[in-house]
């Protein structure tokens, strides 16, 4: 299980707004120019390659391309080109720098920016993932993608507390970005579902980390991608401890899930329940179904020879029961 932390706003987070005017580079201060920005980063590159050296690795990287006042209006998605192209040419540099990747979401403009993204990493050999955080969910994620002929080049990286914003579960997103082979990272958050905003706090609940590693184990891991903690203290947690204790909590709470998956998959009664609910597909017709072989008027013939279908049970307080039991 491959961690990583969000330095800008869990380790230098003050409790305050992070998306006001006061901001910064996650590692680096902005320059009064783009030239004096980019060599202050490339200063704190060289200290980052020290740390590396360390044992220390980003899990991955990214371009601030939304704090800055200029970012007002978007980035790739600016209605002004002075600002798509300085976002560019920030993009252009945090690639250069090295790391995987993360970008923002719309139409148009914003995907020959992803697609330039793409032509100038091959263009250096720089063979990396890069990962897509969507503002809205997987599935419009995925047809964004593949609409512009993106798929293959970029994964989702999932937010647990935006599948919550959106009104899934965390564990809904990540199974349609699994089943659509755009699984490449989690932001390892979670969020209040009874409120309407972003609230990035540290996932403690079981069942949903069993959940969360349902999907990862289904998905045969995330390498490169990871776990990222996009999660911020509680305001009222001033402790400088308190971090630890938050990165430490979610880090055995994803253990635990893991652990549990183990138990899940070992006993089959839980991939039991779900092979017998779609068994009747097991067939011949079923078979021809699934090939898109089956036209409306076999089927009509089938209905007609079979009469009214049984529905069996789906026994799902059972499948809850098994579920829990391994928690």
């Amino acid at each position: 299980m491959r961690f990583s932390v969000a330095f800008w706003h869990t380790f230098r987070g003050t409790g305050g707004d992070p998306f006001g005017a006061p901001t910064k580079m996650d590692i680096a201060p902005d320059g009064k120019t783009l030239e004096e920005s980019n060599a202050n980063l490339d200063e704190v590159v060289a200290l980052a390659k020290e740390l590396q050296g360390r044992k220390i690795r980003p899990l991955w990287g990214t371009a601030q391309l939304f704090m800055h006042p200029r970012y007002m209006h978007g980035a790739a998605t600016s209605s002004e080109l002075g600002v798509y192209a300085y976002g560019a040419a920030q993009v252009k540099k945090a690639i250069e720098v090295g790391g995987f990747y993360v970008l923002s979401q719309n139409m148009g403009v914003y995907a020959r920016f992803l697609e330039a993204a793409v032509a100038y990493k091959k263009k250096i050999g720089f063979n990396v993932d890069y990962f897509v955080r969507y503002d809205w969910d997987a599935a419009t994620s995925a047809n964004f993608l593949r609409k512009y002929g993106l798929a293959g080049e970029f994964k989702l990286n999932i937010e647990c507390n935006h599948a919550t914003l959106s009104g899934h579960s965390c564990h809904h997103e990540l199974e349609t970005a699994r089943i659509n082979g755009l699984l490449g990272n989690i932001d390892a958050n979670t969020g209040d579902p009874q409120i309407g905003w972003d609230t990035d706090q540290f996932l403690t609940d079981i069942g949903e980390a069993t959940m969360v590693m349902l999907s990862v184990v289904r998905n045969g891991g995330l390498a490169p991608g990871g776990f990222n903690f996009d999660a911020k203290l509680r305001r009222e947690s001033t402790d400088v401890e308190d971090l630890f204790i938050a990165h430490i909590s979610g880090m055995d709470t994803l253990a635990r899930g893991l652990r549990n998956v183990a138990k899940l998959i070992e006993d089959g009664s839980l991939d039991e329940l779900v092979l017998k609910r779609y068994q009747s597909f097991d067939s011949e017709l079923g078979a021809l179904v699934e090939a898109g072989k089956a036209d409306f008027e076999l089927l009509e013939k089938k209905a007609m020879e079979w009469g009214e279908p049984k529905v069996p049970s789906a026994k799902q307080e059972l499948a809850e029961m098994i579920f829990q039991s391994a928690l």
